[in-house]
């Protein structure tokens, strides 16, 4: 019988209906990446970041969700526009581009750039955008609680901790994506195999 060939998310590297040549078809690749992450830097810092509504409307609505996750959890937060604060502390305020959309704009520039089909990569979009936004609204609720009850620990898991969990989510949805969502991989088969009898046309 032929070996069966496991995917990887470079699976597709090995393709040869992806590119002739493993290096070409990484070079493509990023450059299909910087290409898009440099359009969402045109797009978000010389426009969207500096005009400042969108960015309002989602720390505001981060802040909202991420109240009504502490008060689910039993925990009596404060929500004033971005701010989400328990009793006695200042309260976590949710600055411009701390709100996951540039974090979003590099998963749409992975999940663009890399081979795939394009009804696939249409419903996997808005599903990692709305995990980057989960993932920060568990961020700010953390950062809430820390900043309560531990509150030496605030200023390095905000620096590094709470921060590099948006690039860990970002990794693992691009892998996701590429062994799921993106080009078929080729099975192998044994030079000179039977490949067994033809199937009936339905």
């Amino acid at each position: 019988p032929a070996p069966i060939r496991l995917r990887t998310p470079f699976s597709w590297l090995a393709s040869p209906g992806a590119m002739s040549s493993p290096n070409r078809s990484v070079l493509e690749f990023l450059g299909k990446m910087l290409a898009a992450y440099g359009l969402w830097y045109l797009l978000y810092d010389l426009w969207l970041l500096p005009d400042g509504r969108l960015d309002a409307w989602i720390s505001g609505s981060v802040a909202e969700v991420s109240g009504g996750l502490l008060a689910a959890l039993g925990v009596d937060p404060a929500v004033q526009a971005r701010v989400v604060a328990l009793p006695g502390v200042p309260g976590v305020r949710i600055a411009d581009g701390c709100n996951g959309l540039s974090t979003i704009g590099l998963f749409v520039g992975f999940v663009v750039a890399y081979p795939g089909r394009w009804t696939r990569r249409l419903a996997f979009i808005p599903l990692g955008m709305a995990a980057i936004y989960a993932t920060n609204v568990a961020r700010v609720a953390a950062m809430a609680v820390v900043q309560k009850h531990w509150p030496a620990a605030f200023d390095p898991l905000h620096g590094f901790g709470l921060t590099t969990i948006f690039y860990v989510v970002v990794f693992g949805l691009w892998v996701l994506w590429a062994t799921y969502g993106g080009a078929e991989a080729p099975e192998a088969s044994e030079p000179g195999a039977d490949p067994g009898p033809e199937p009936a046309v339905a």
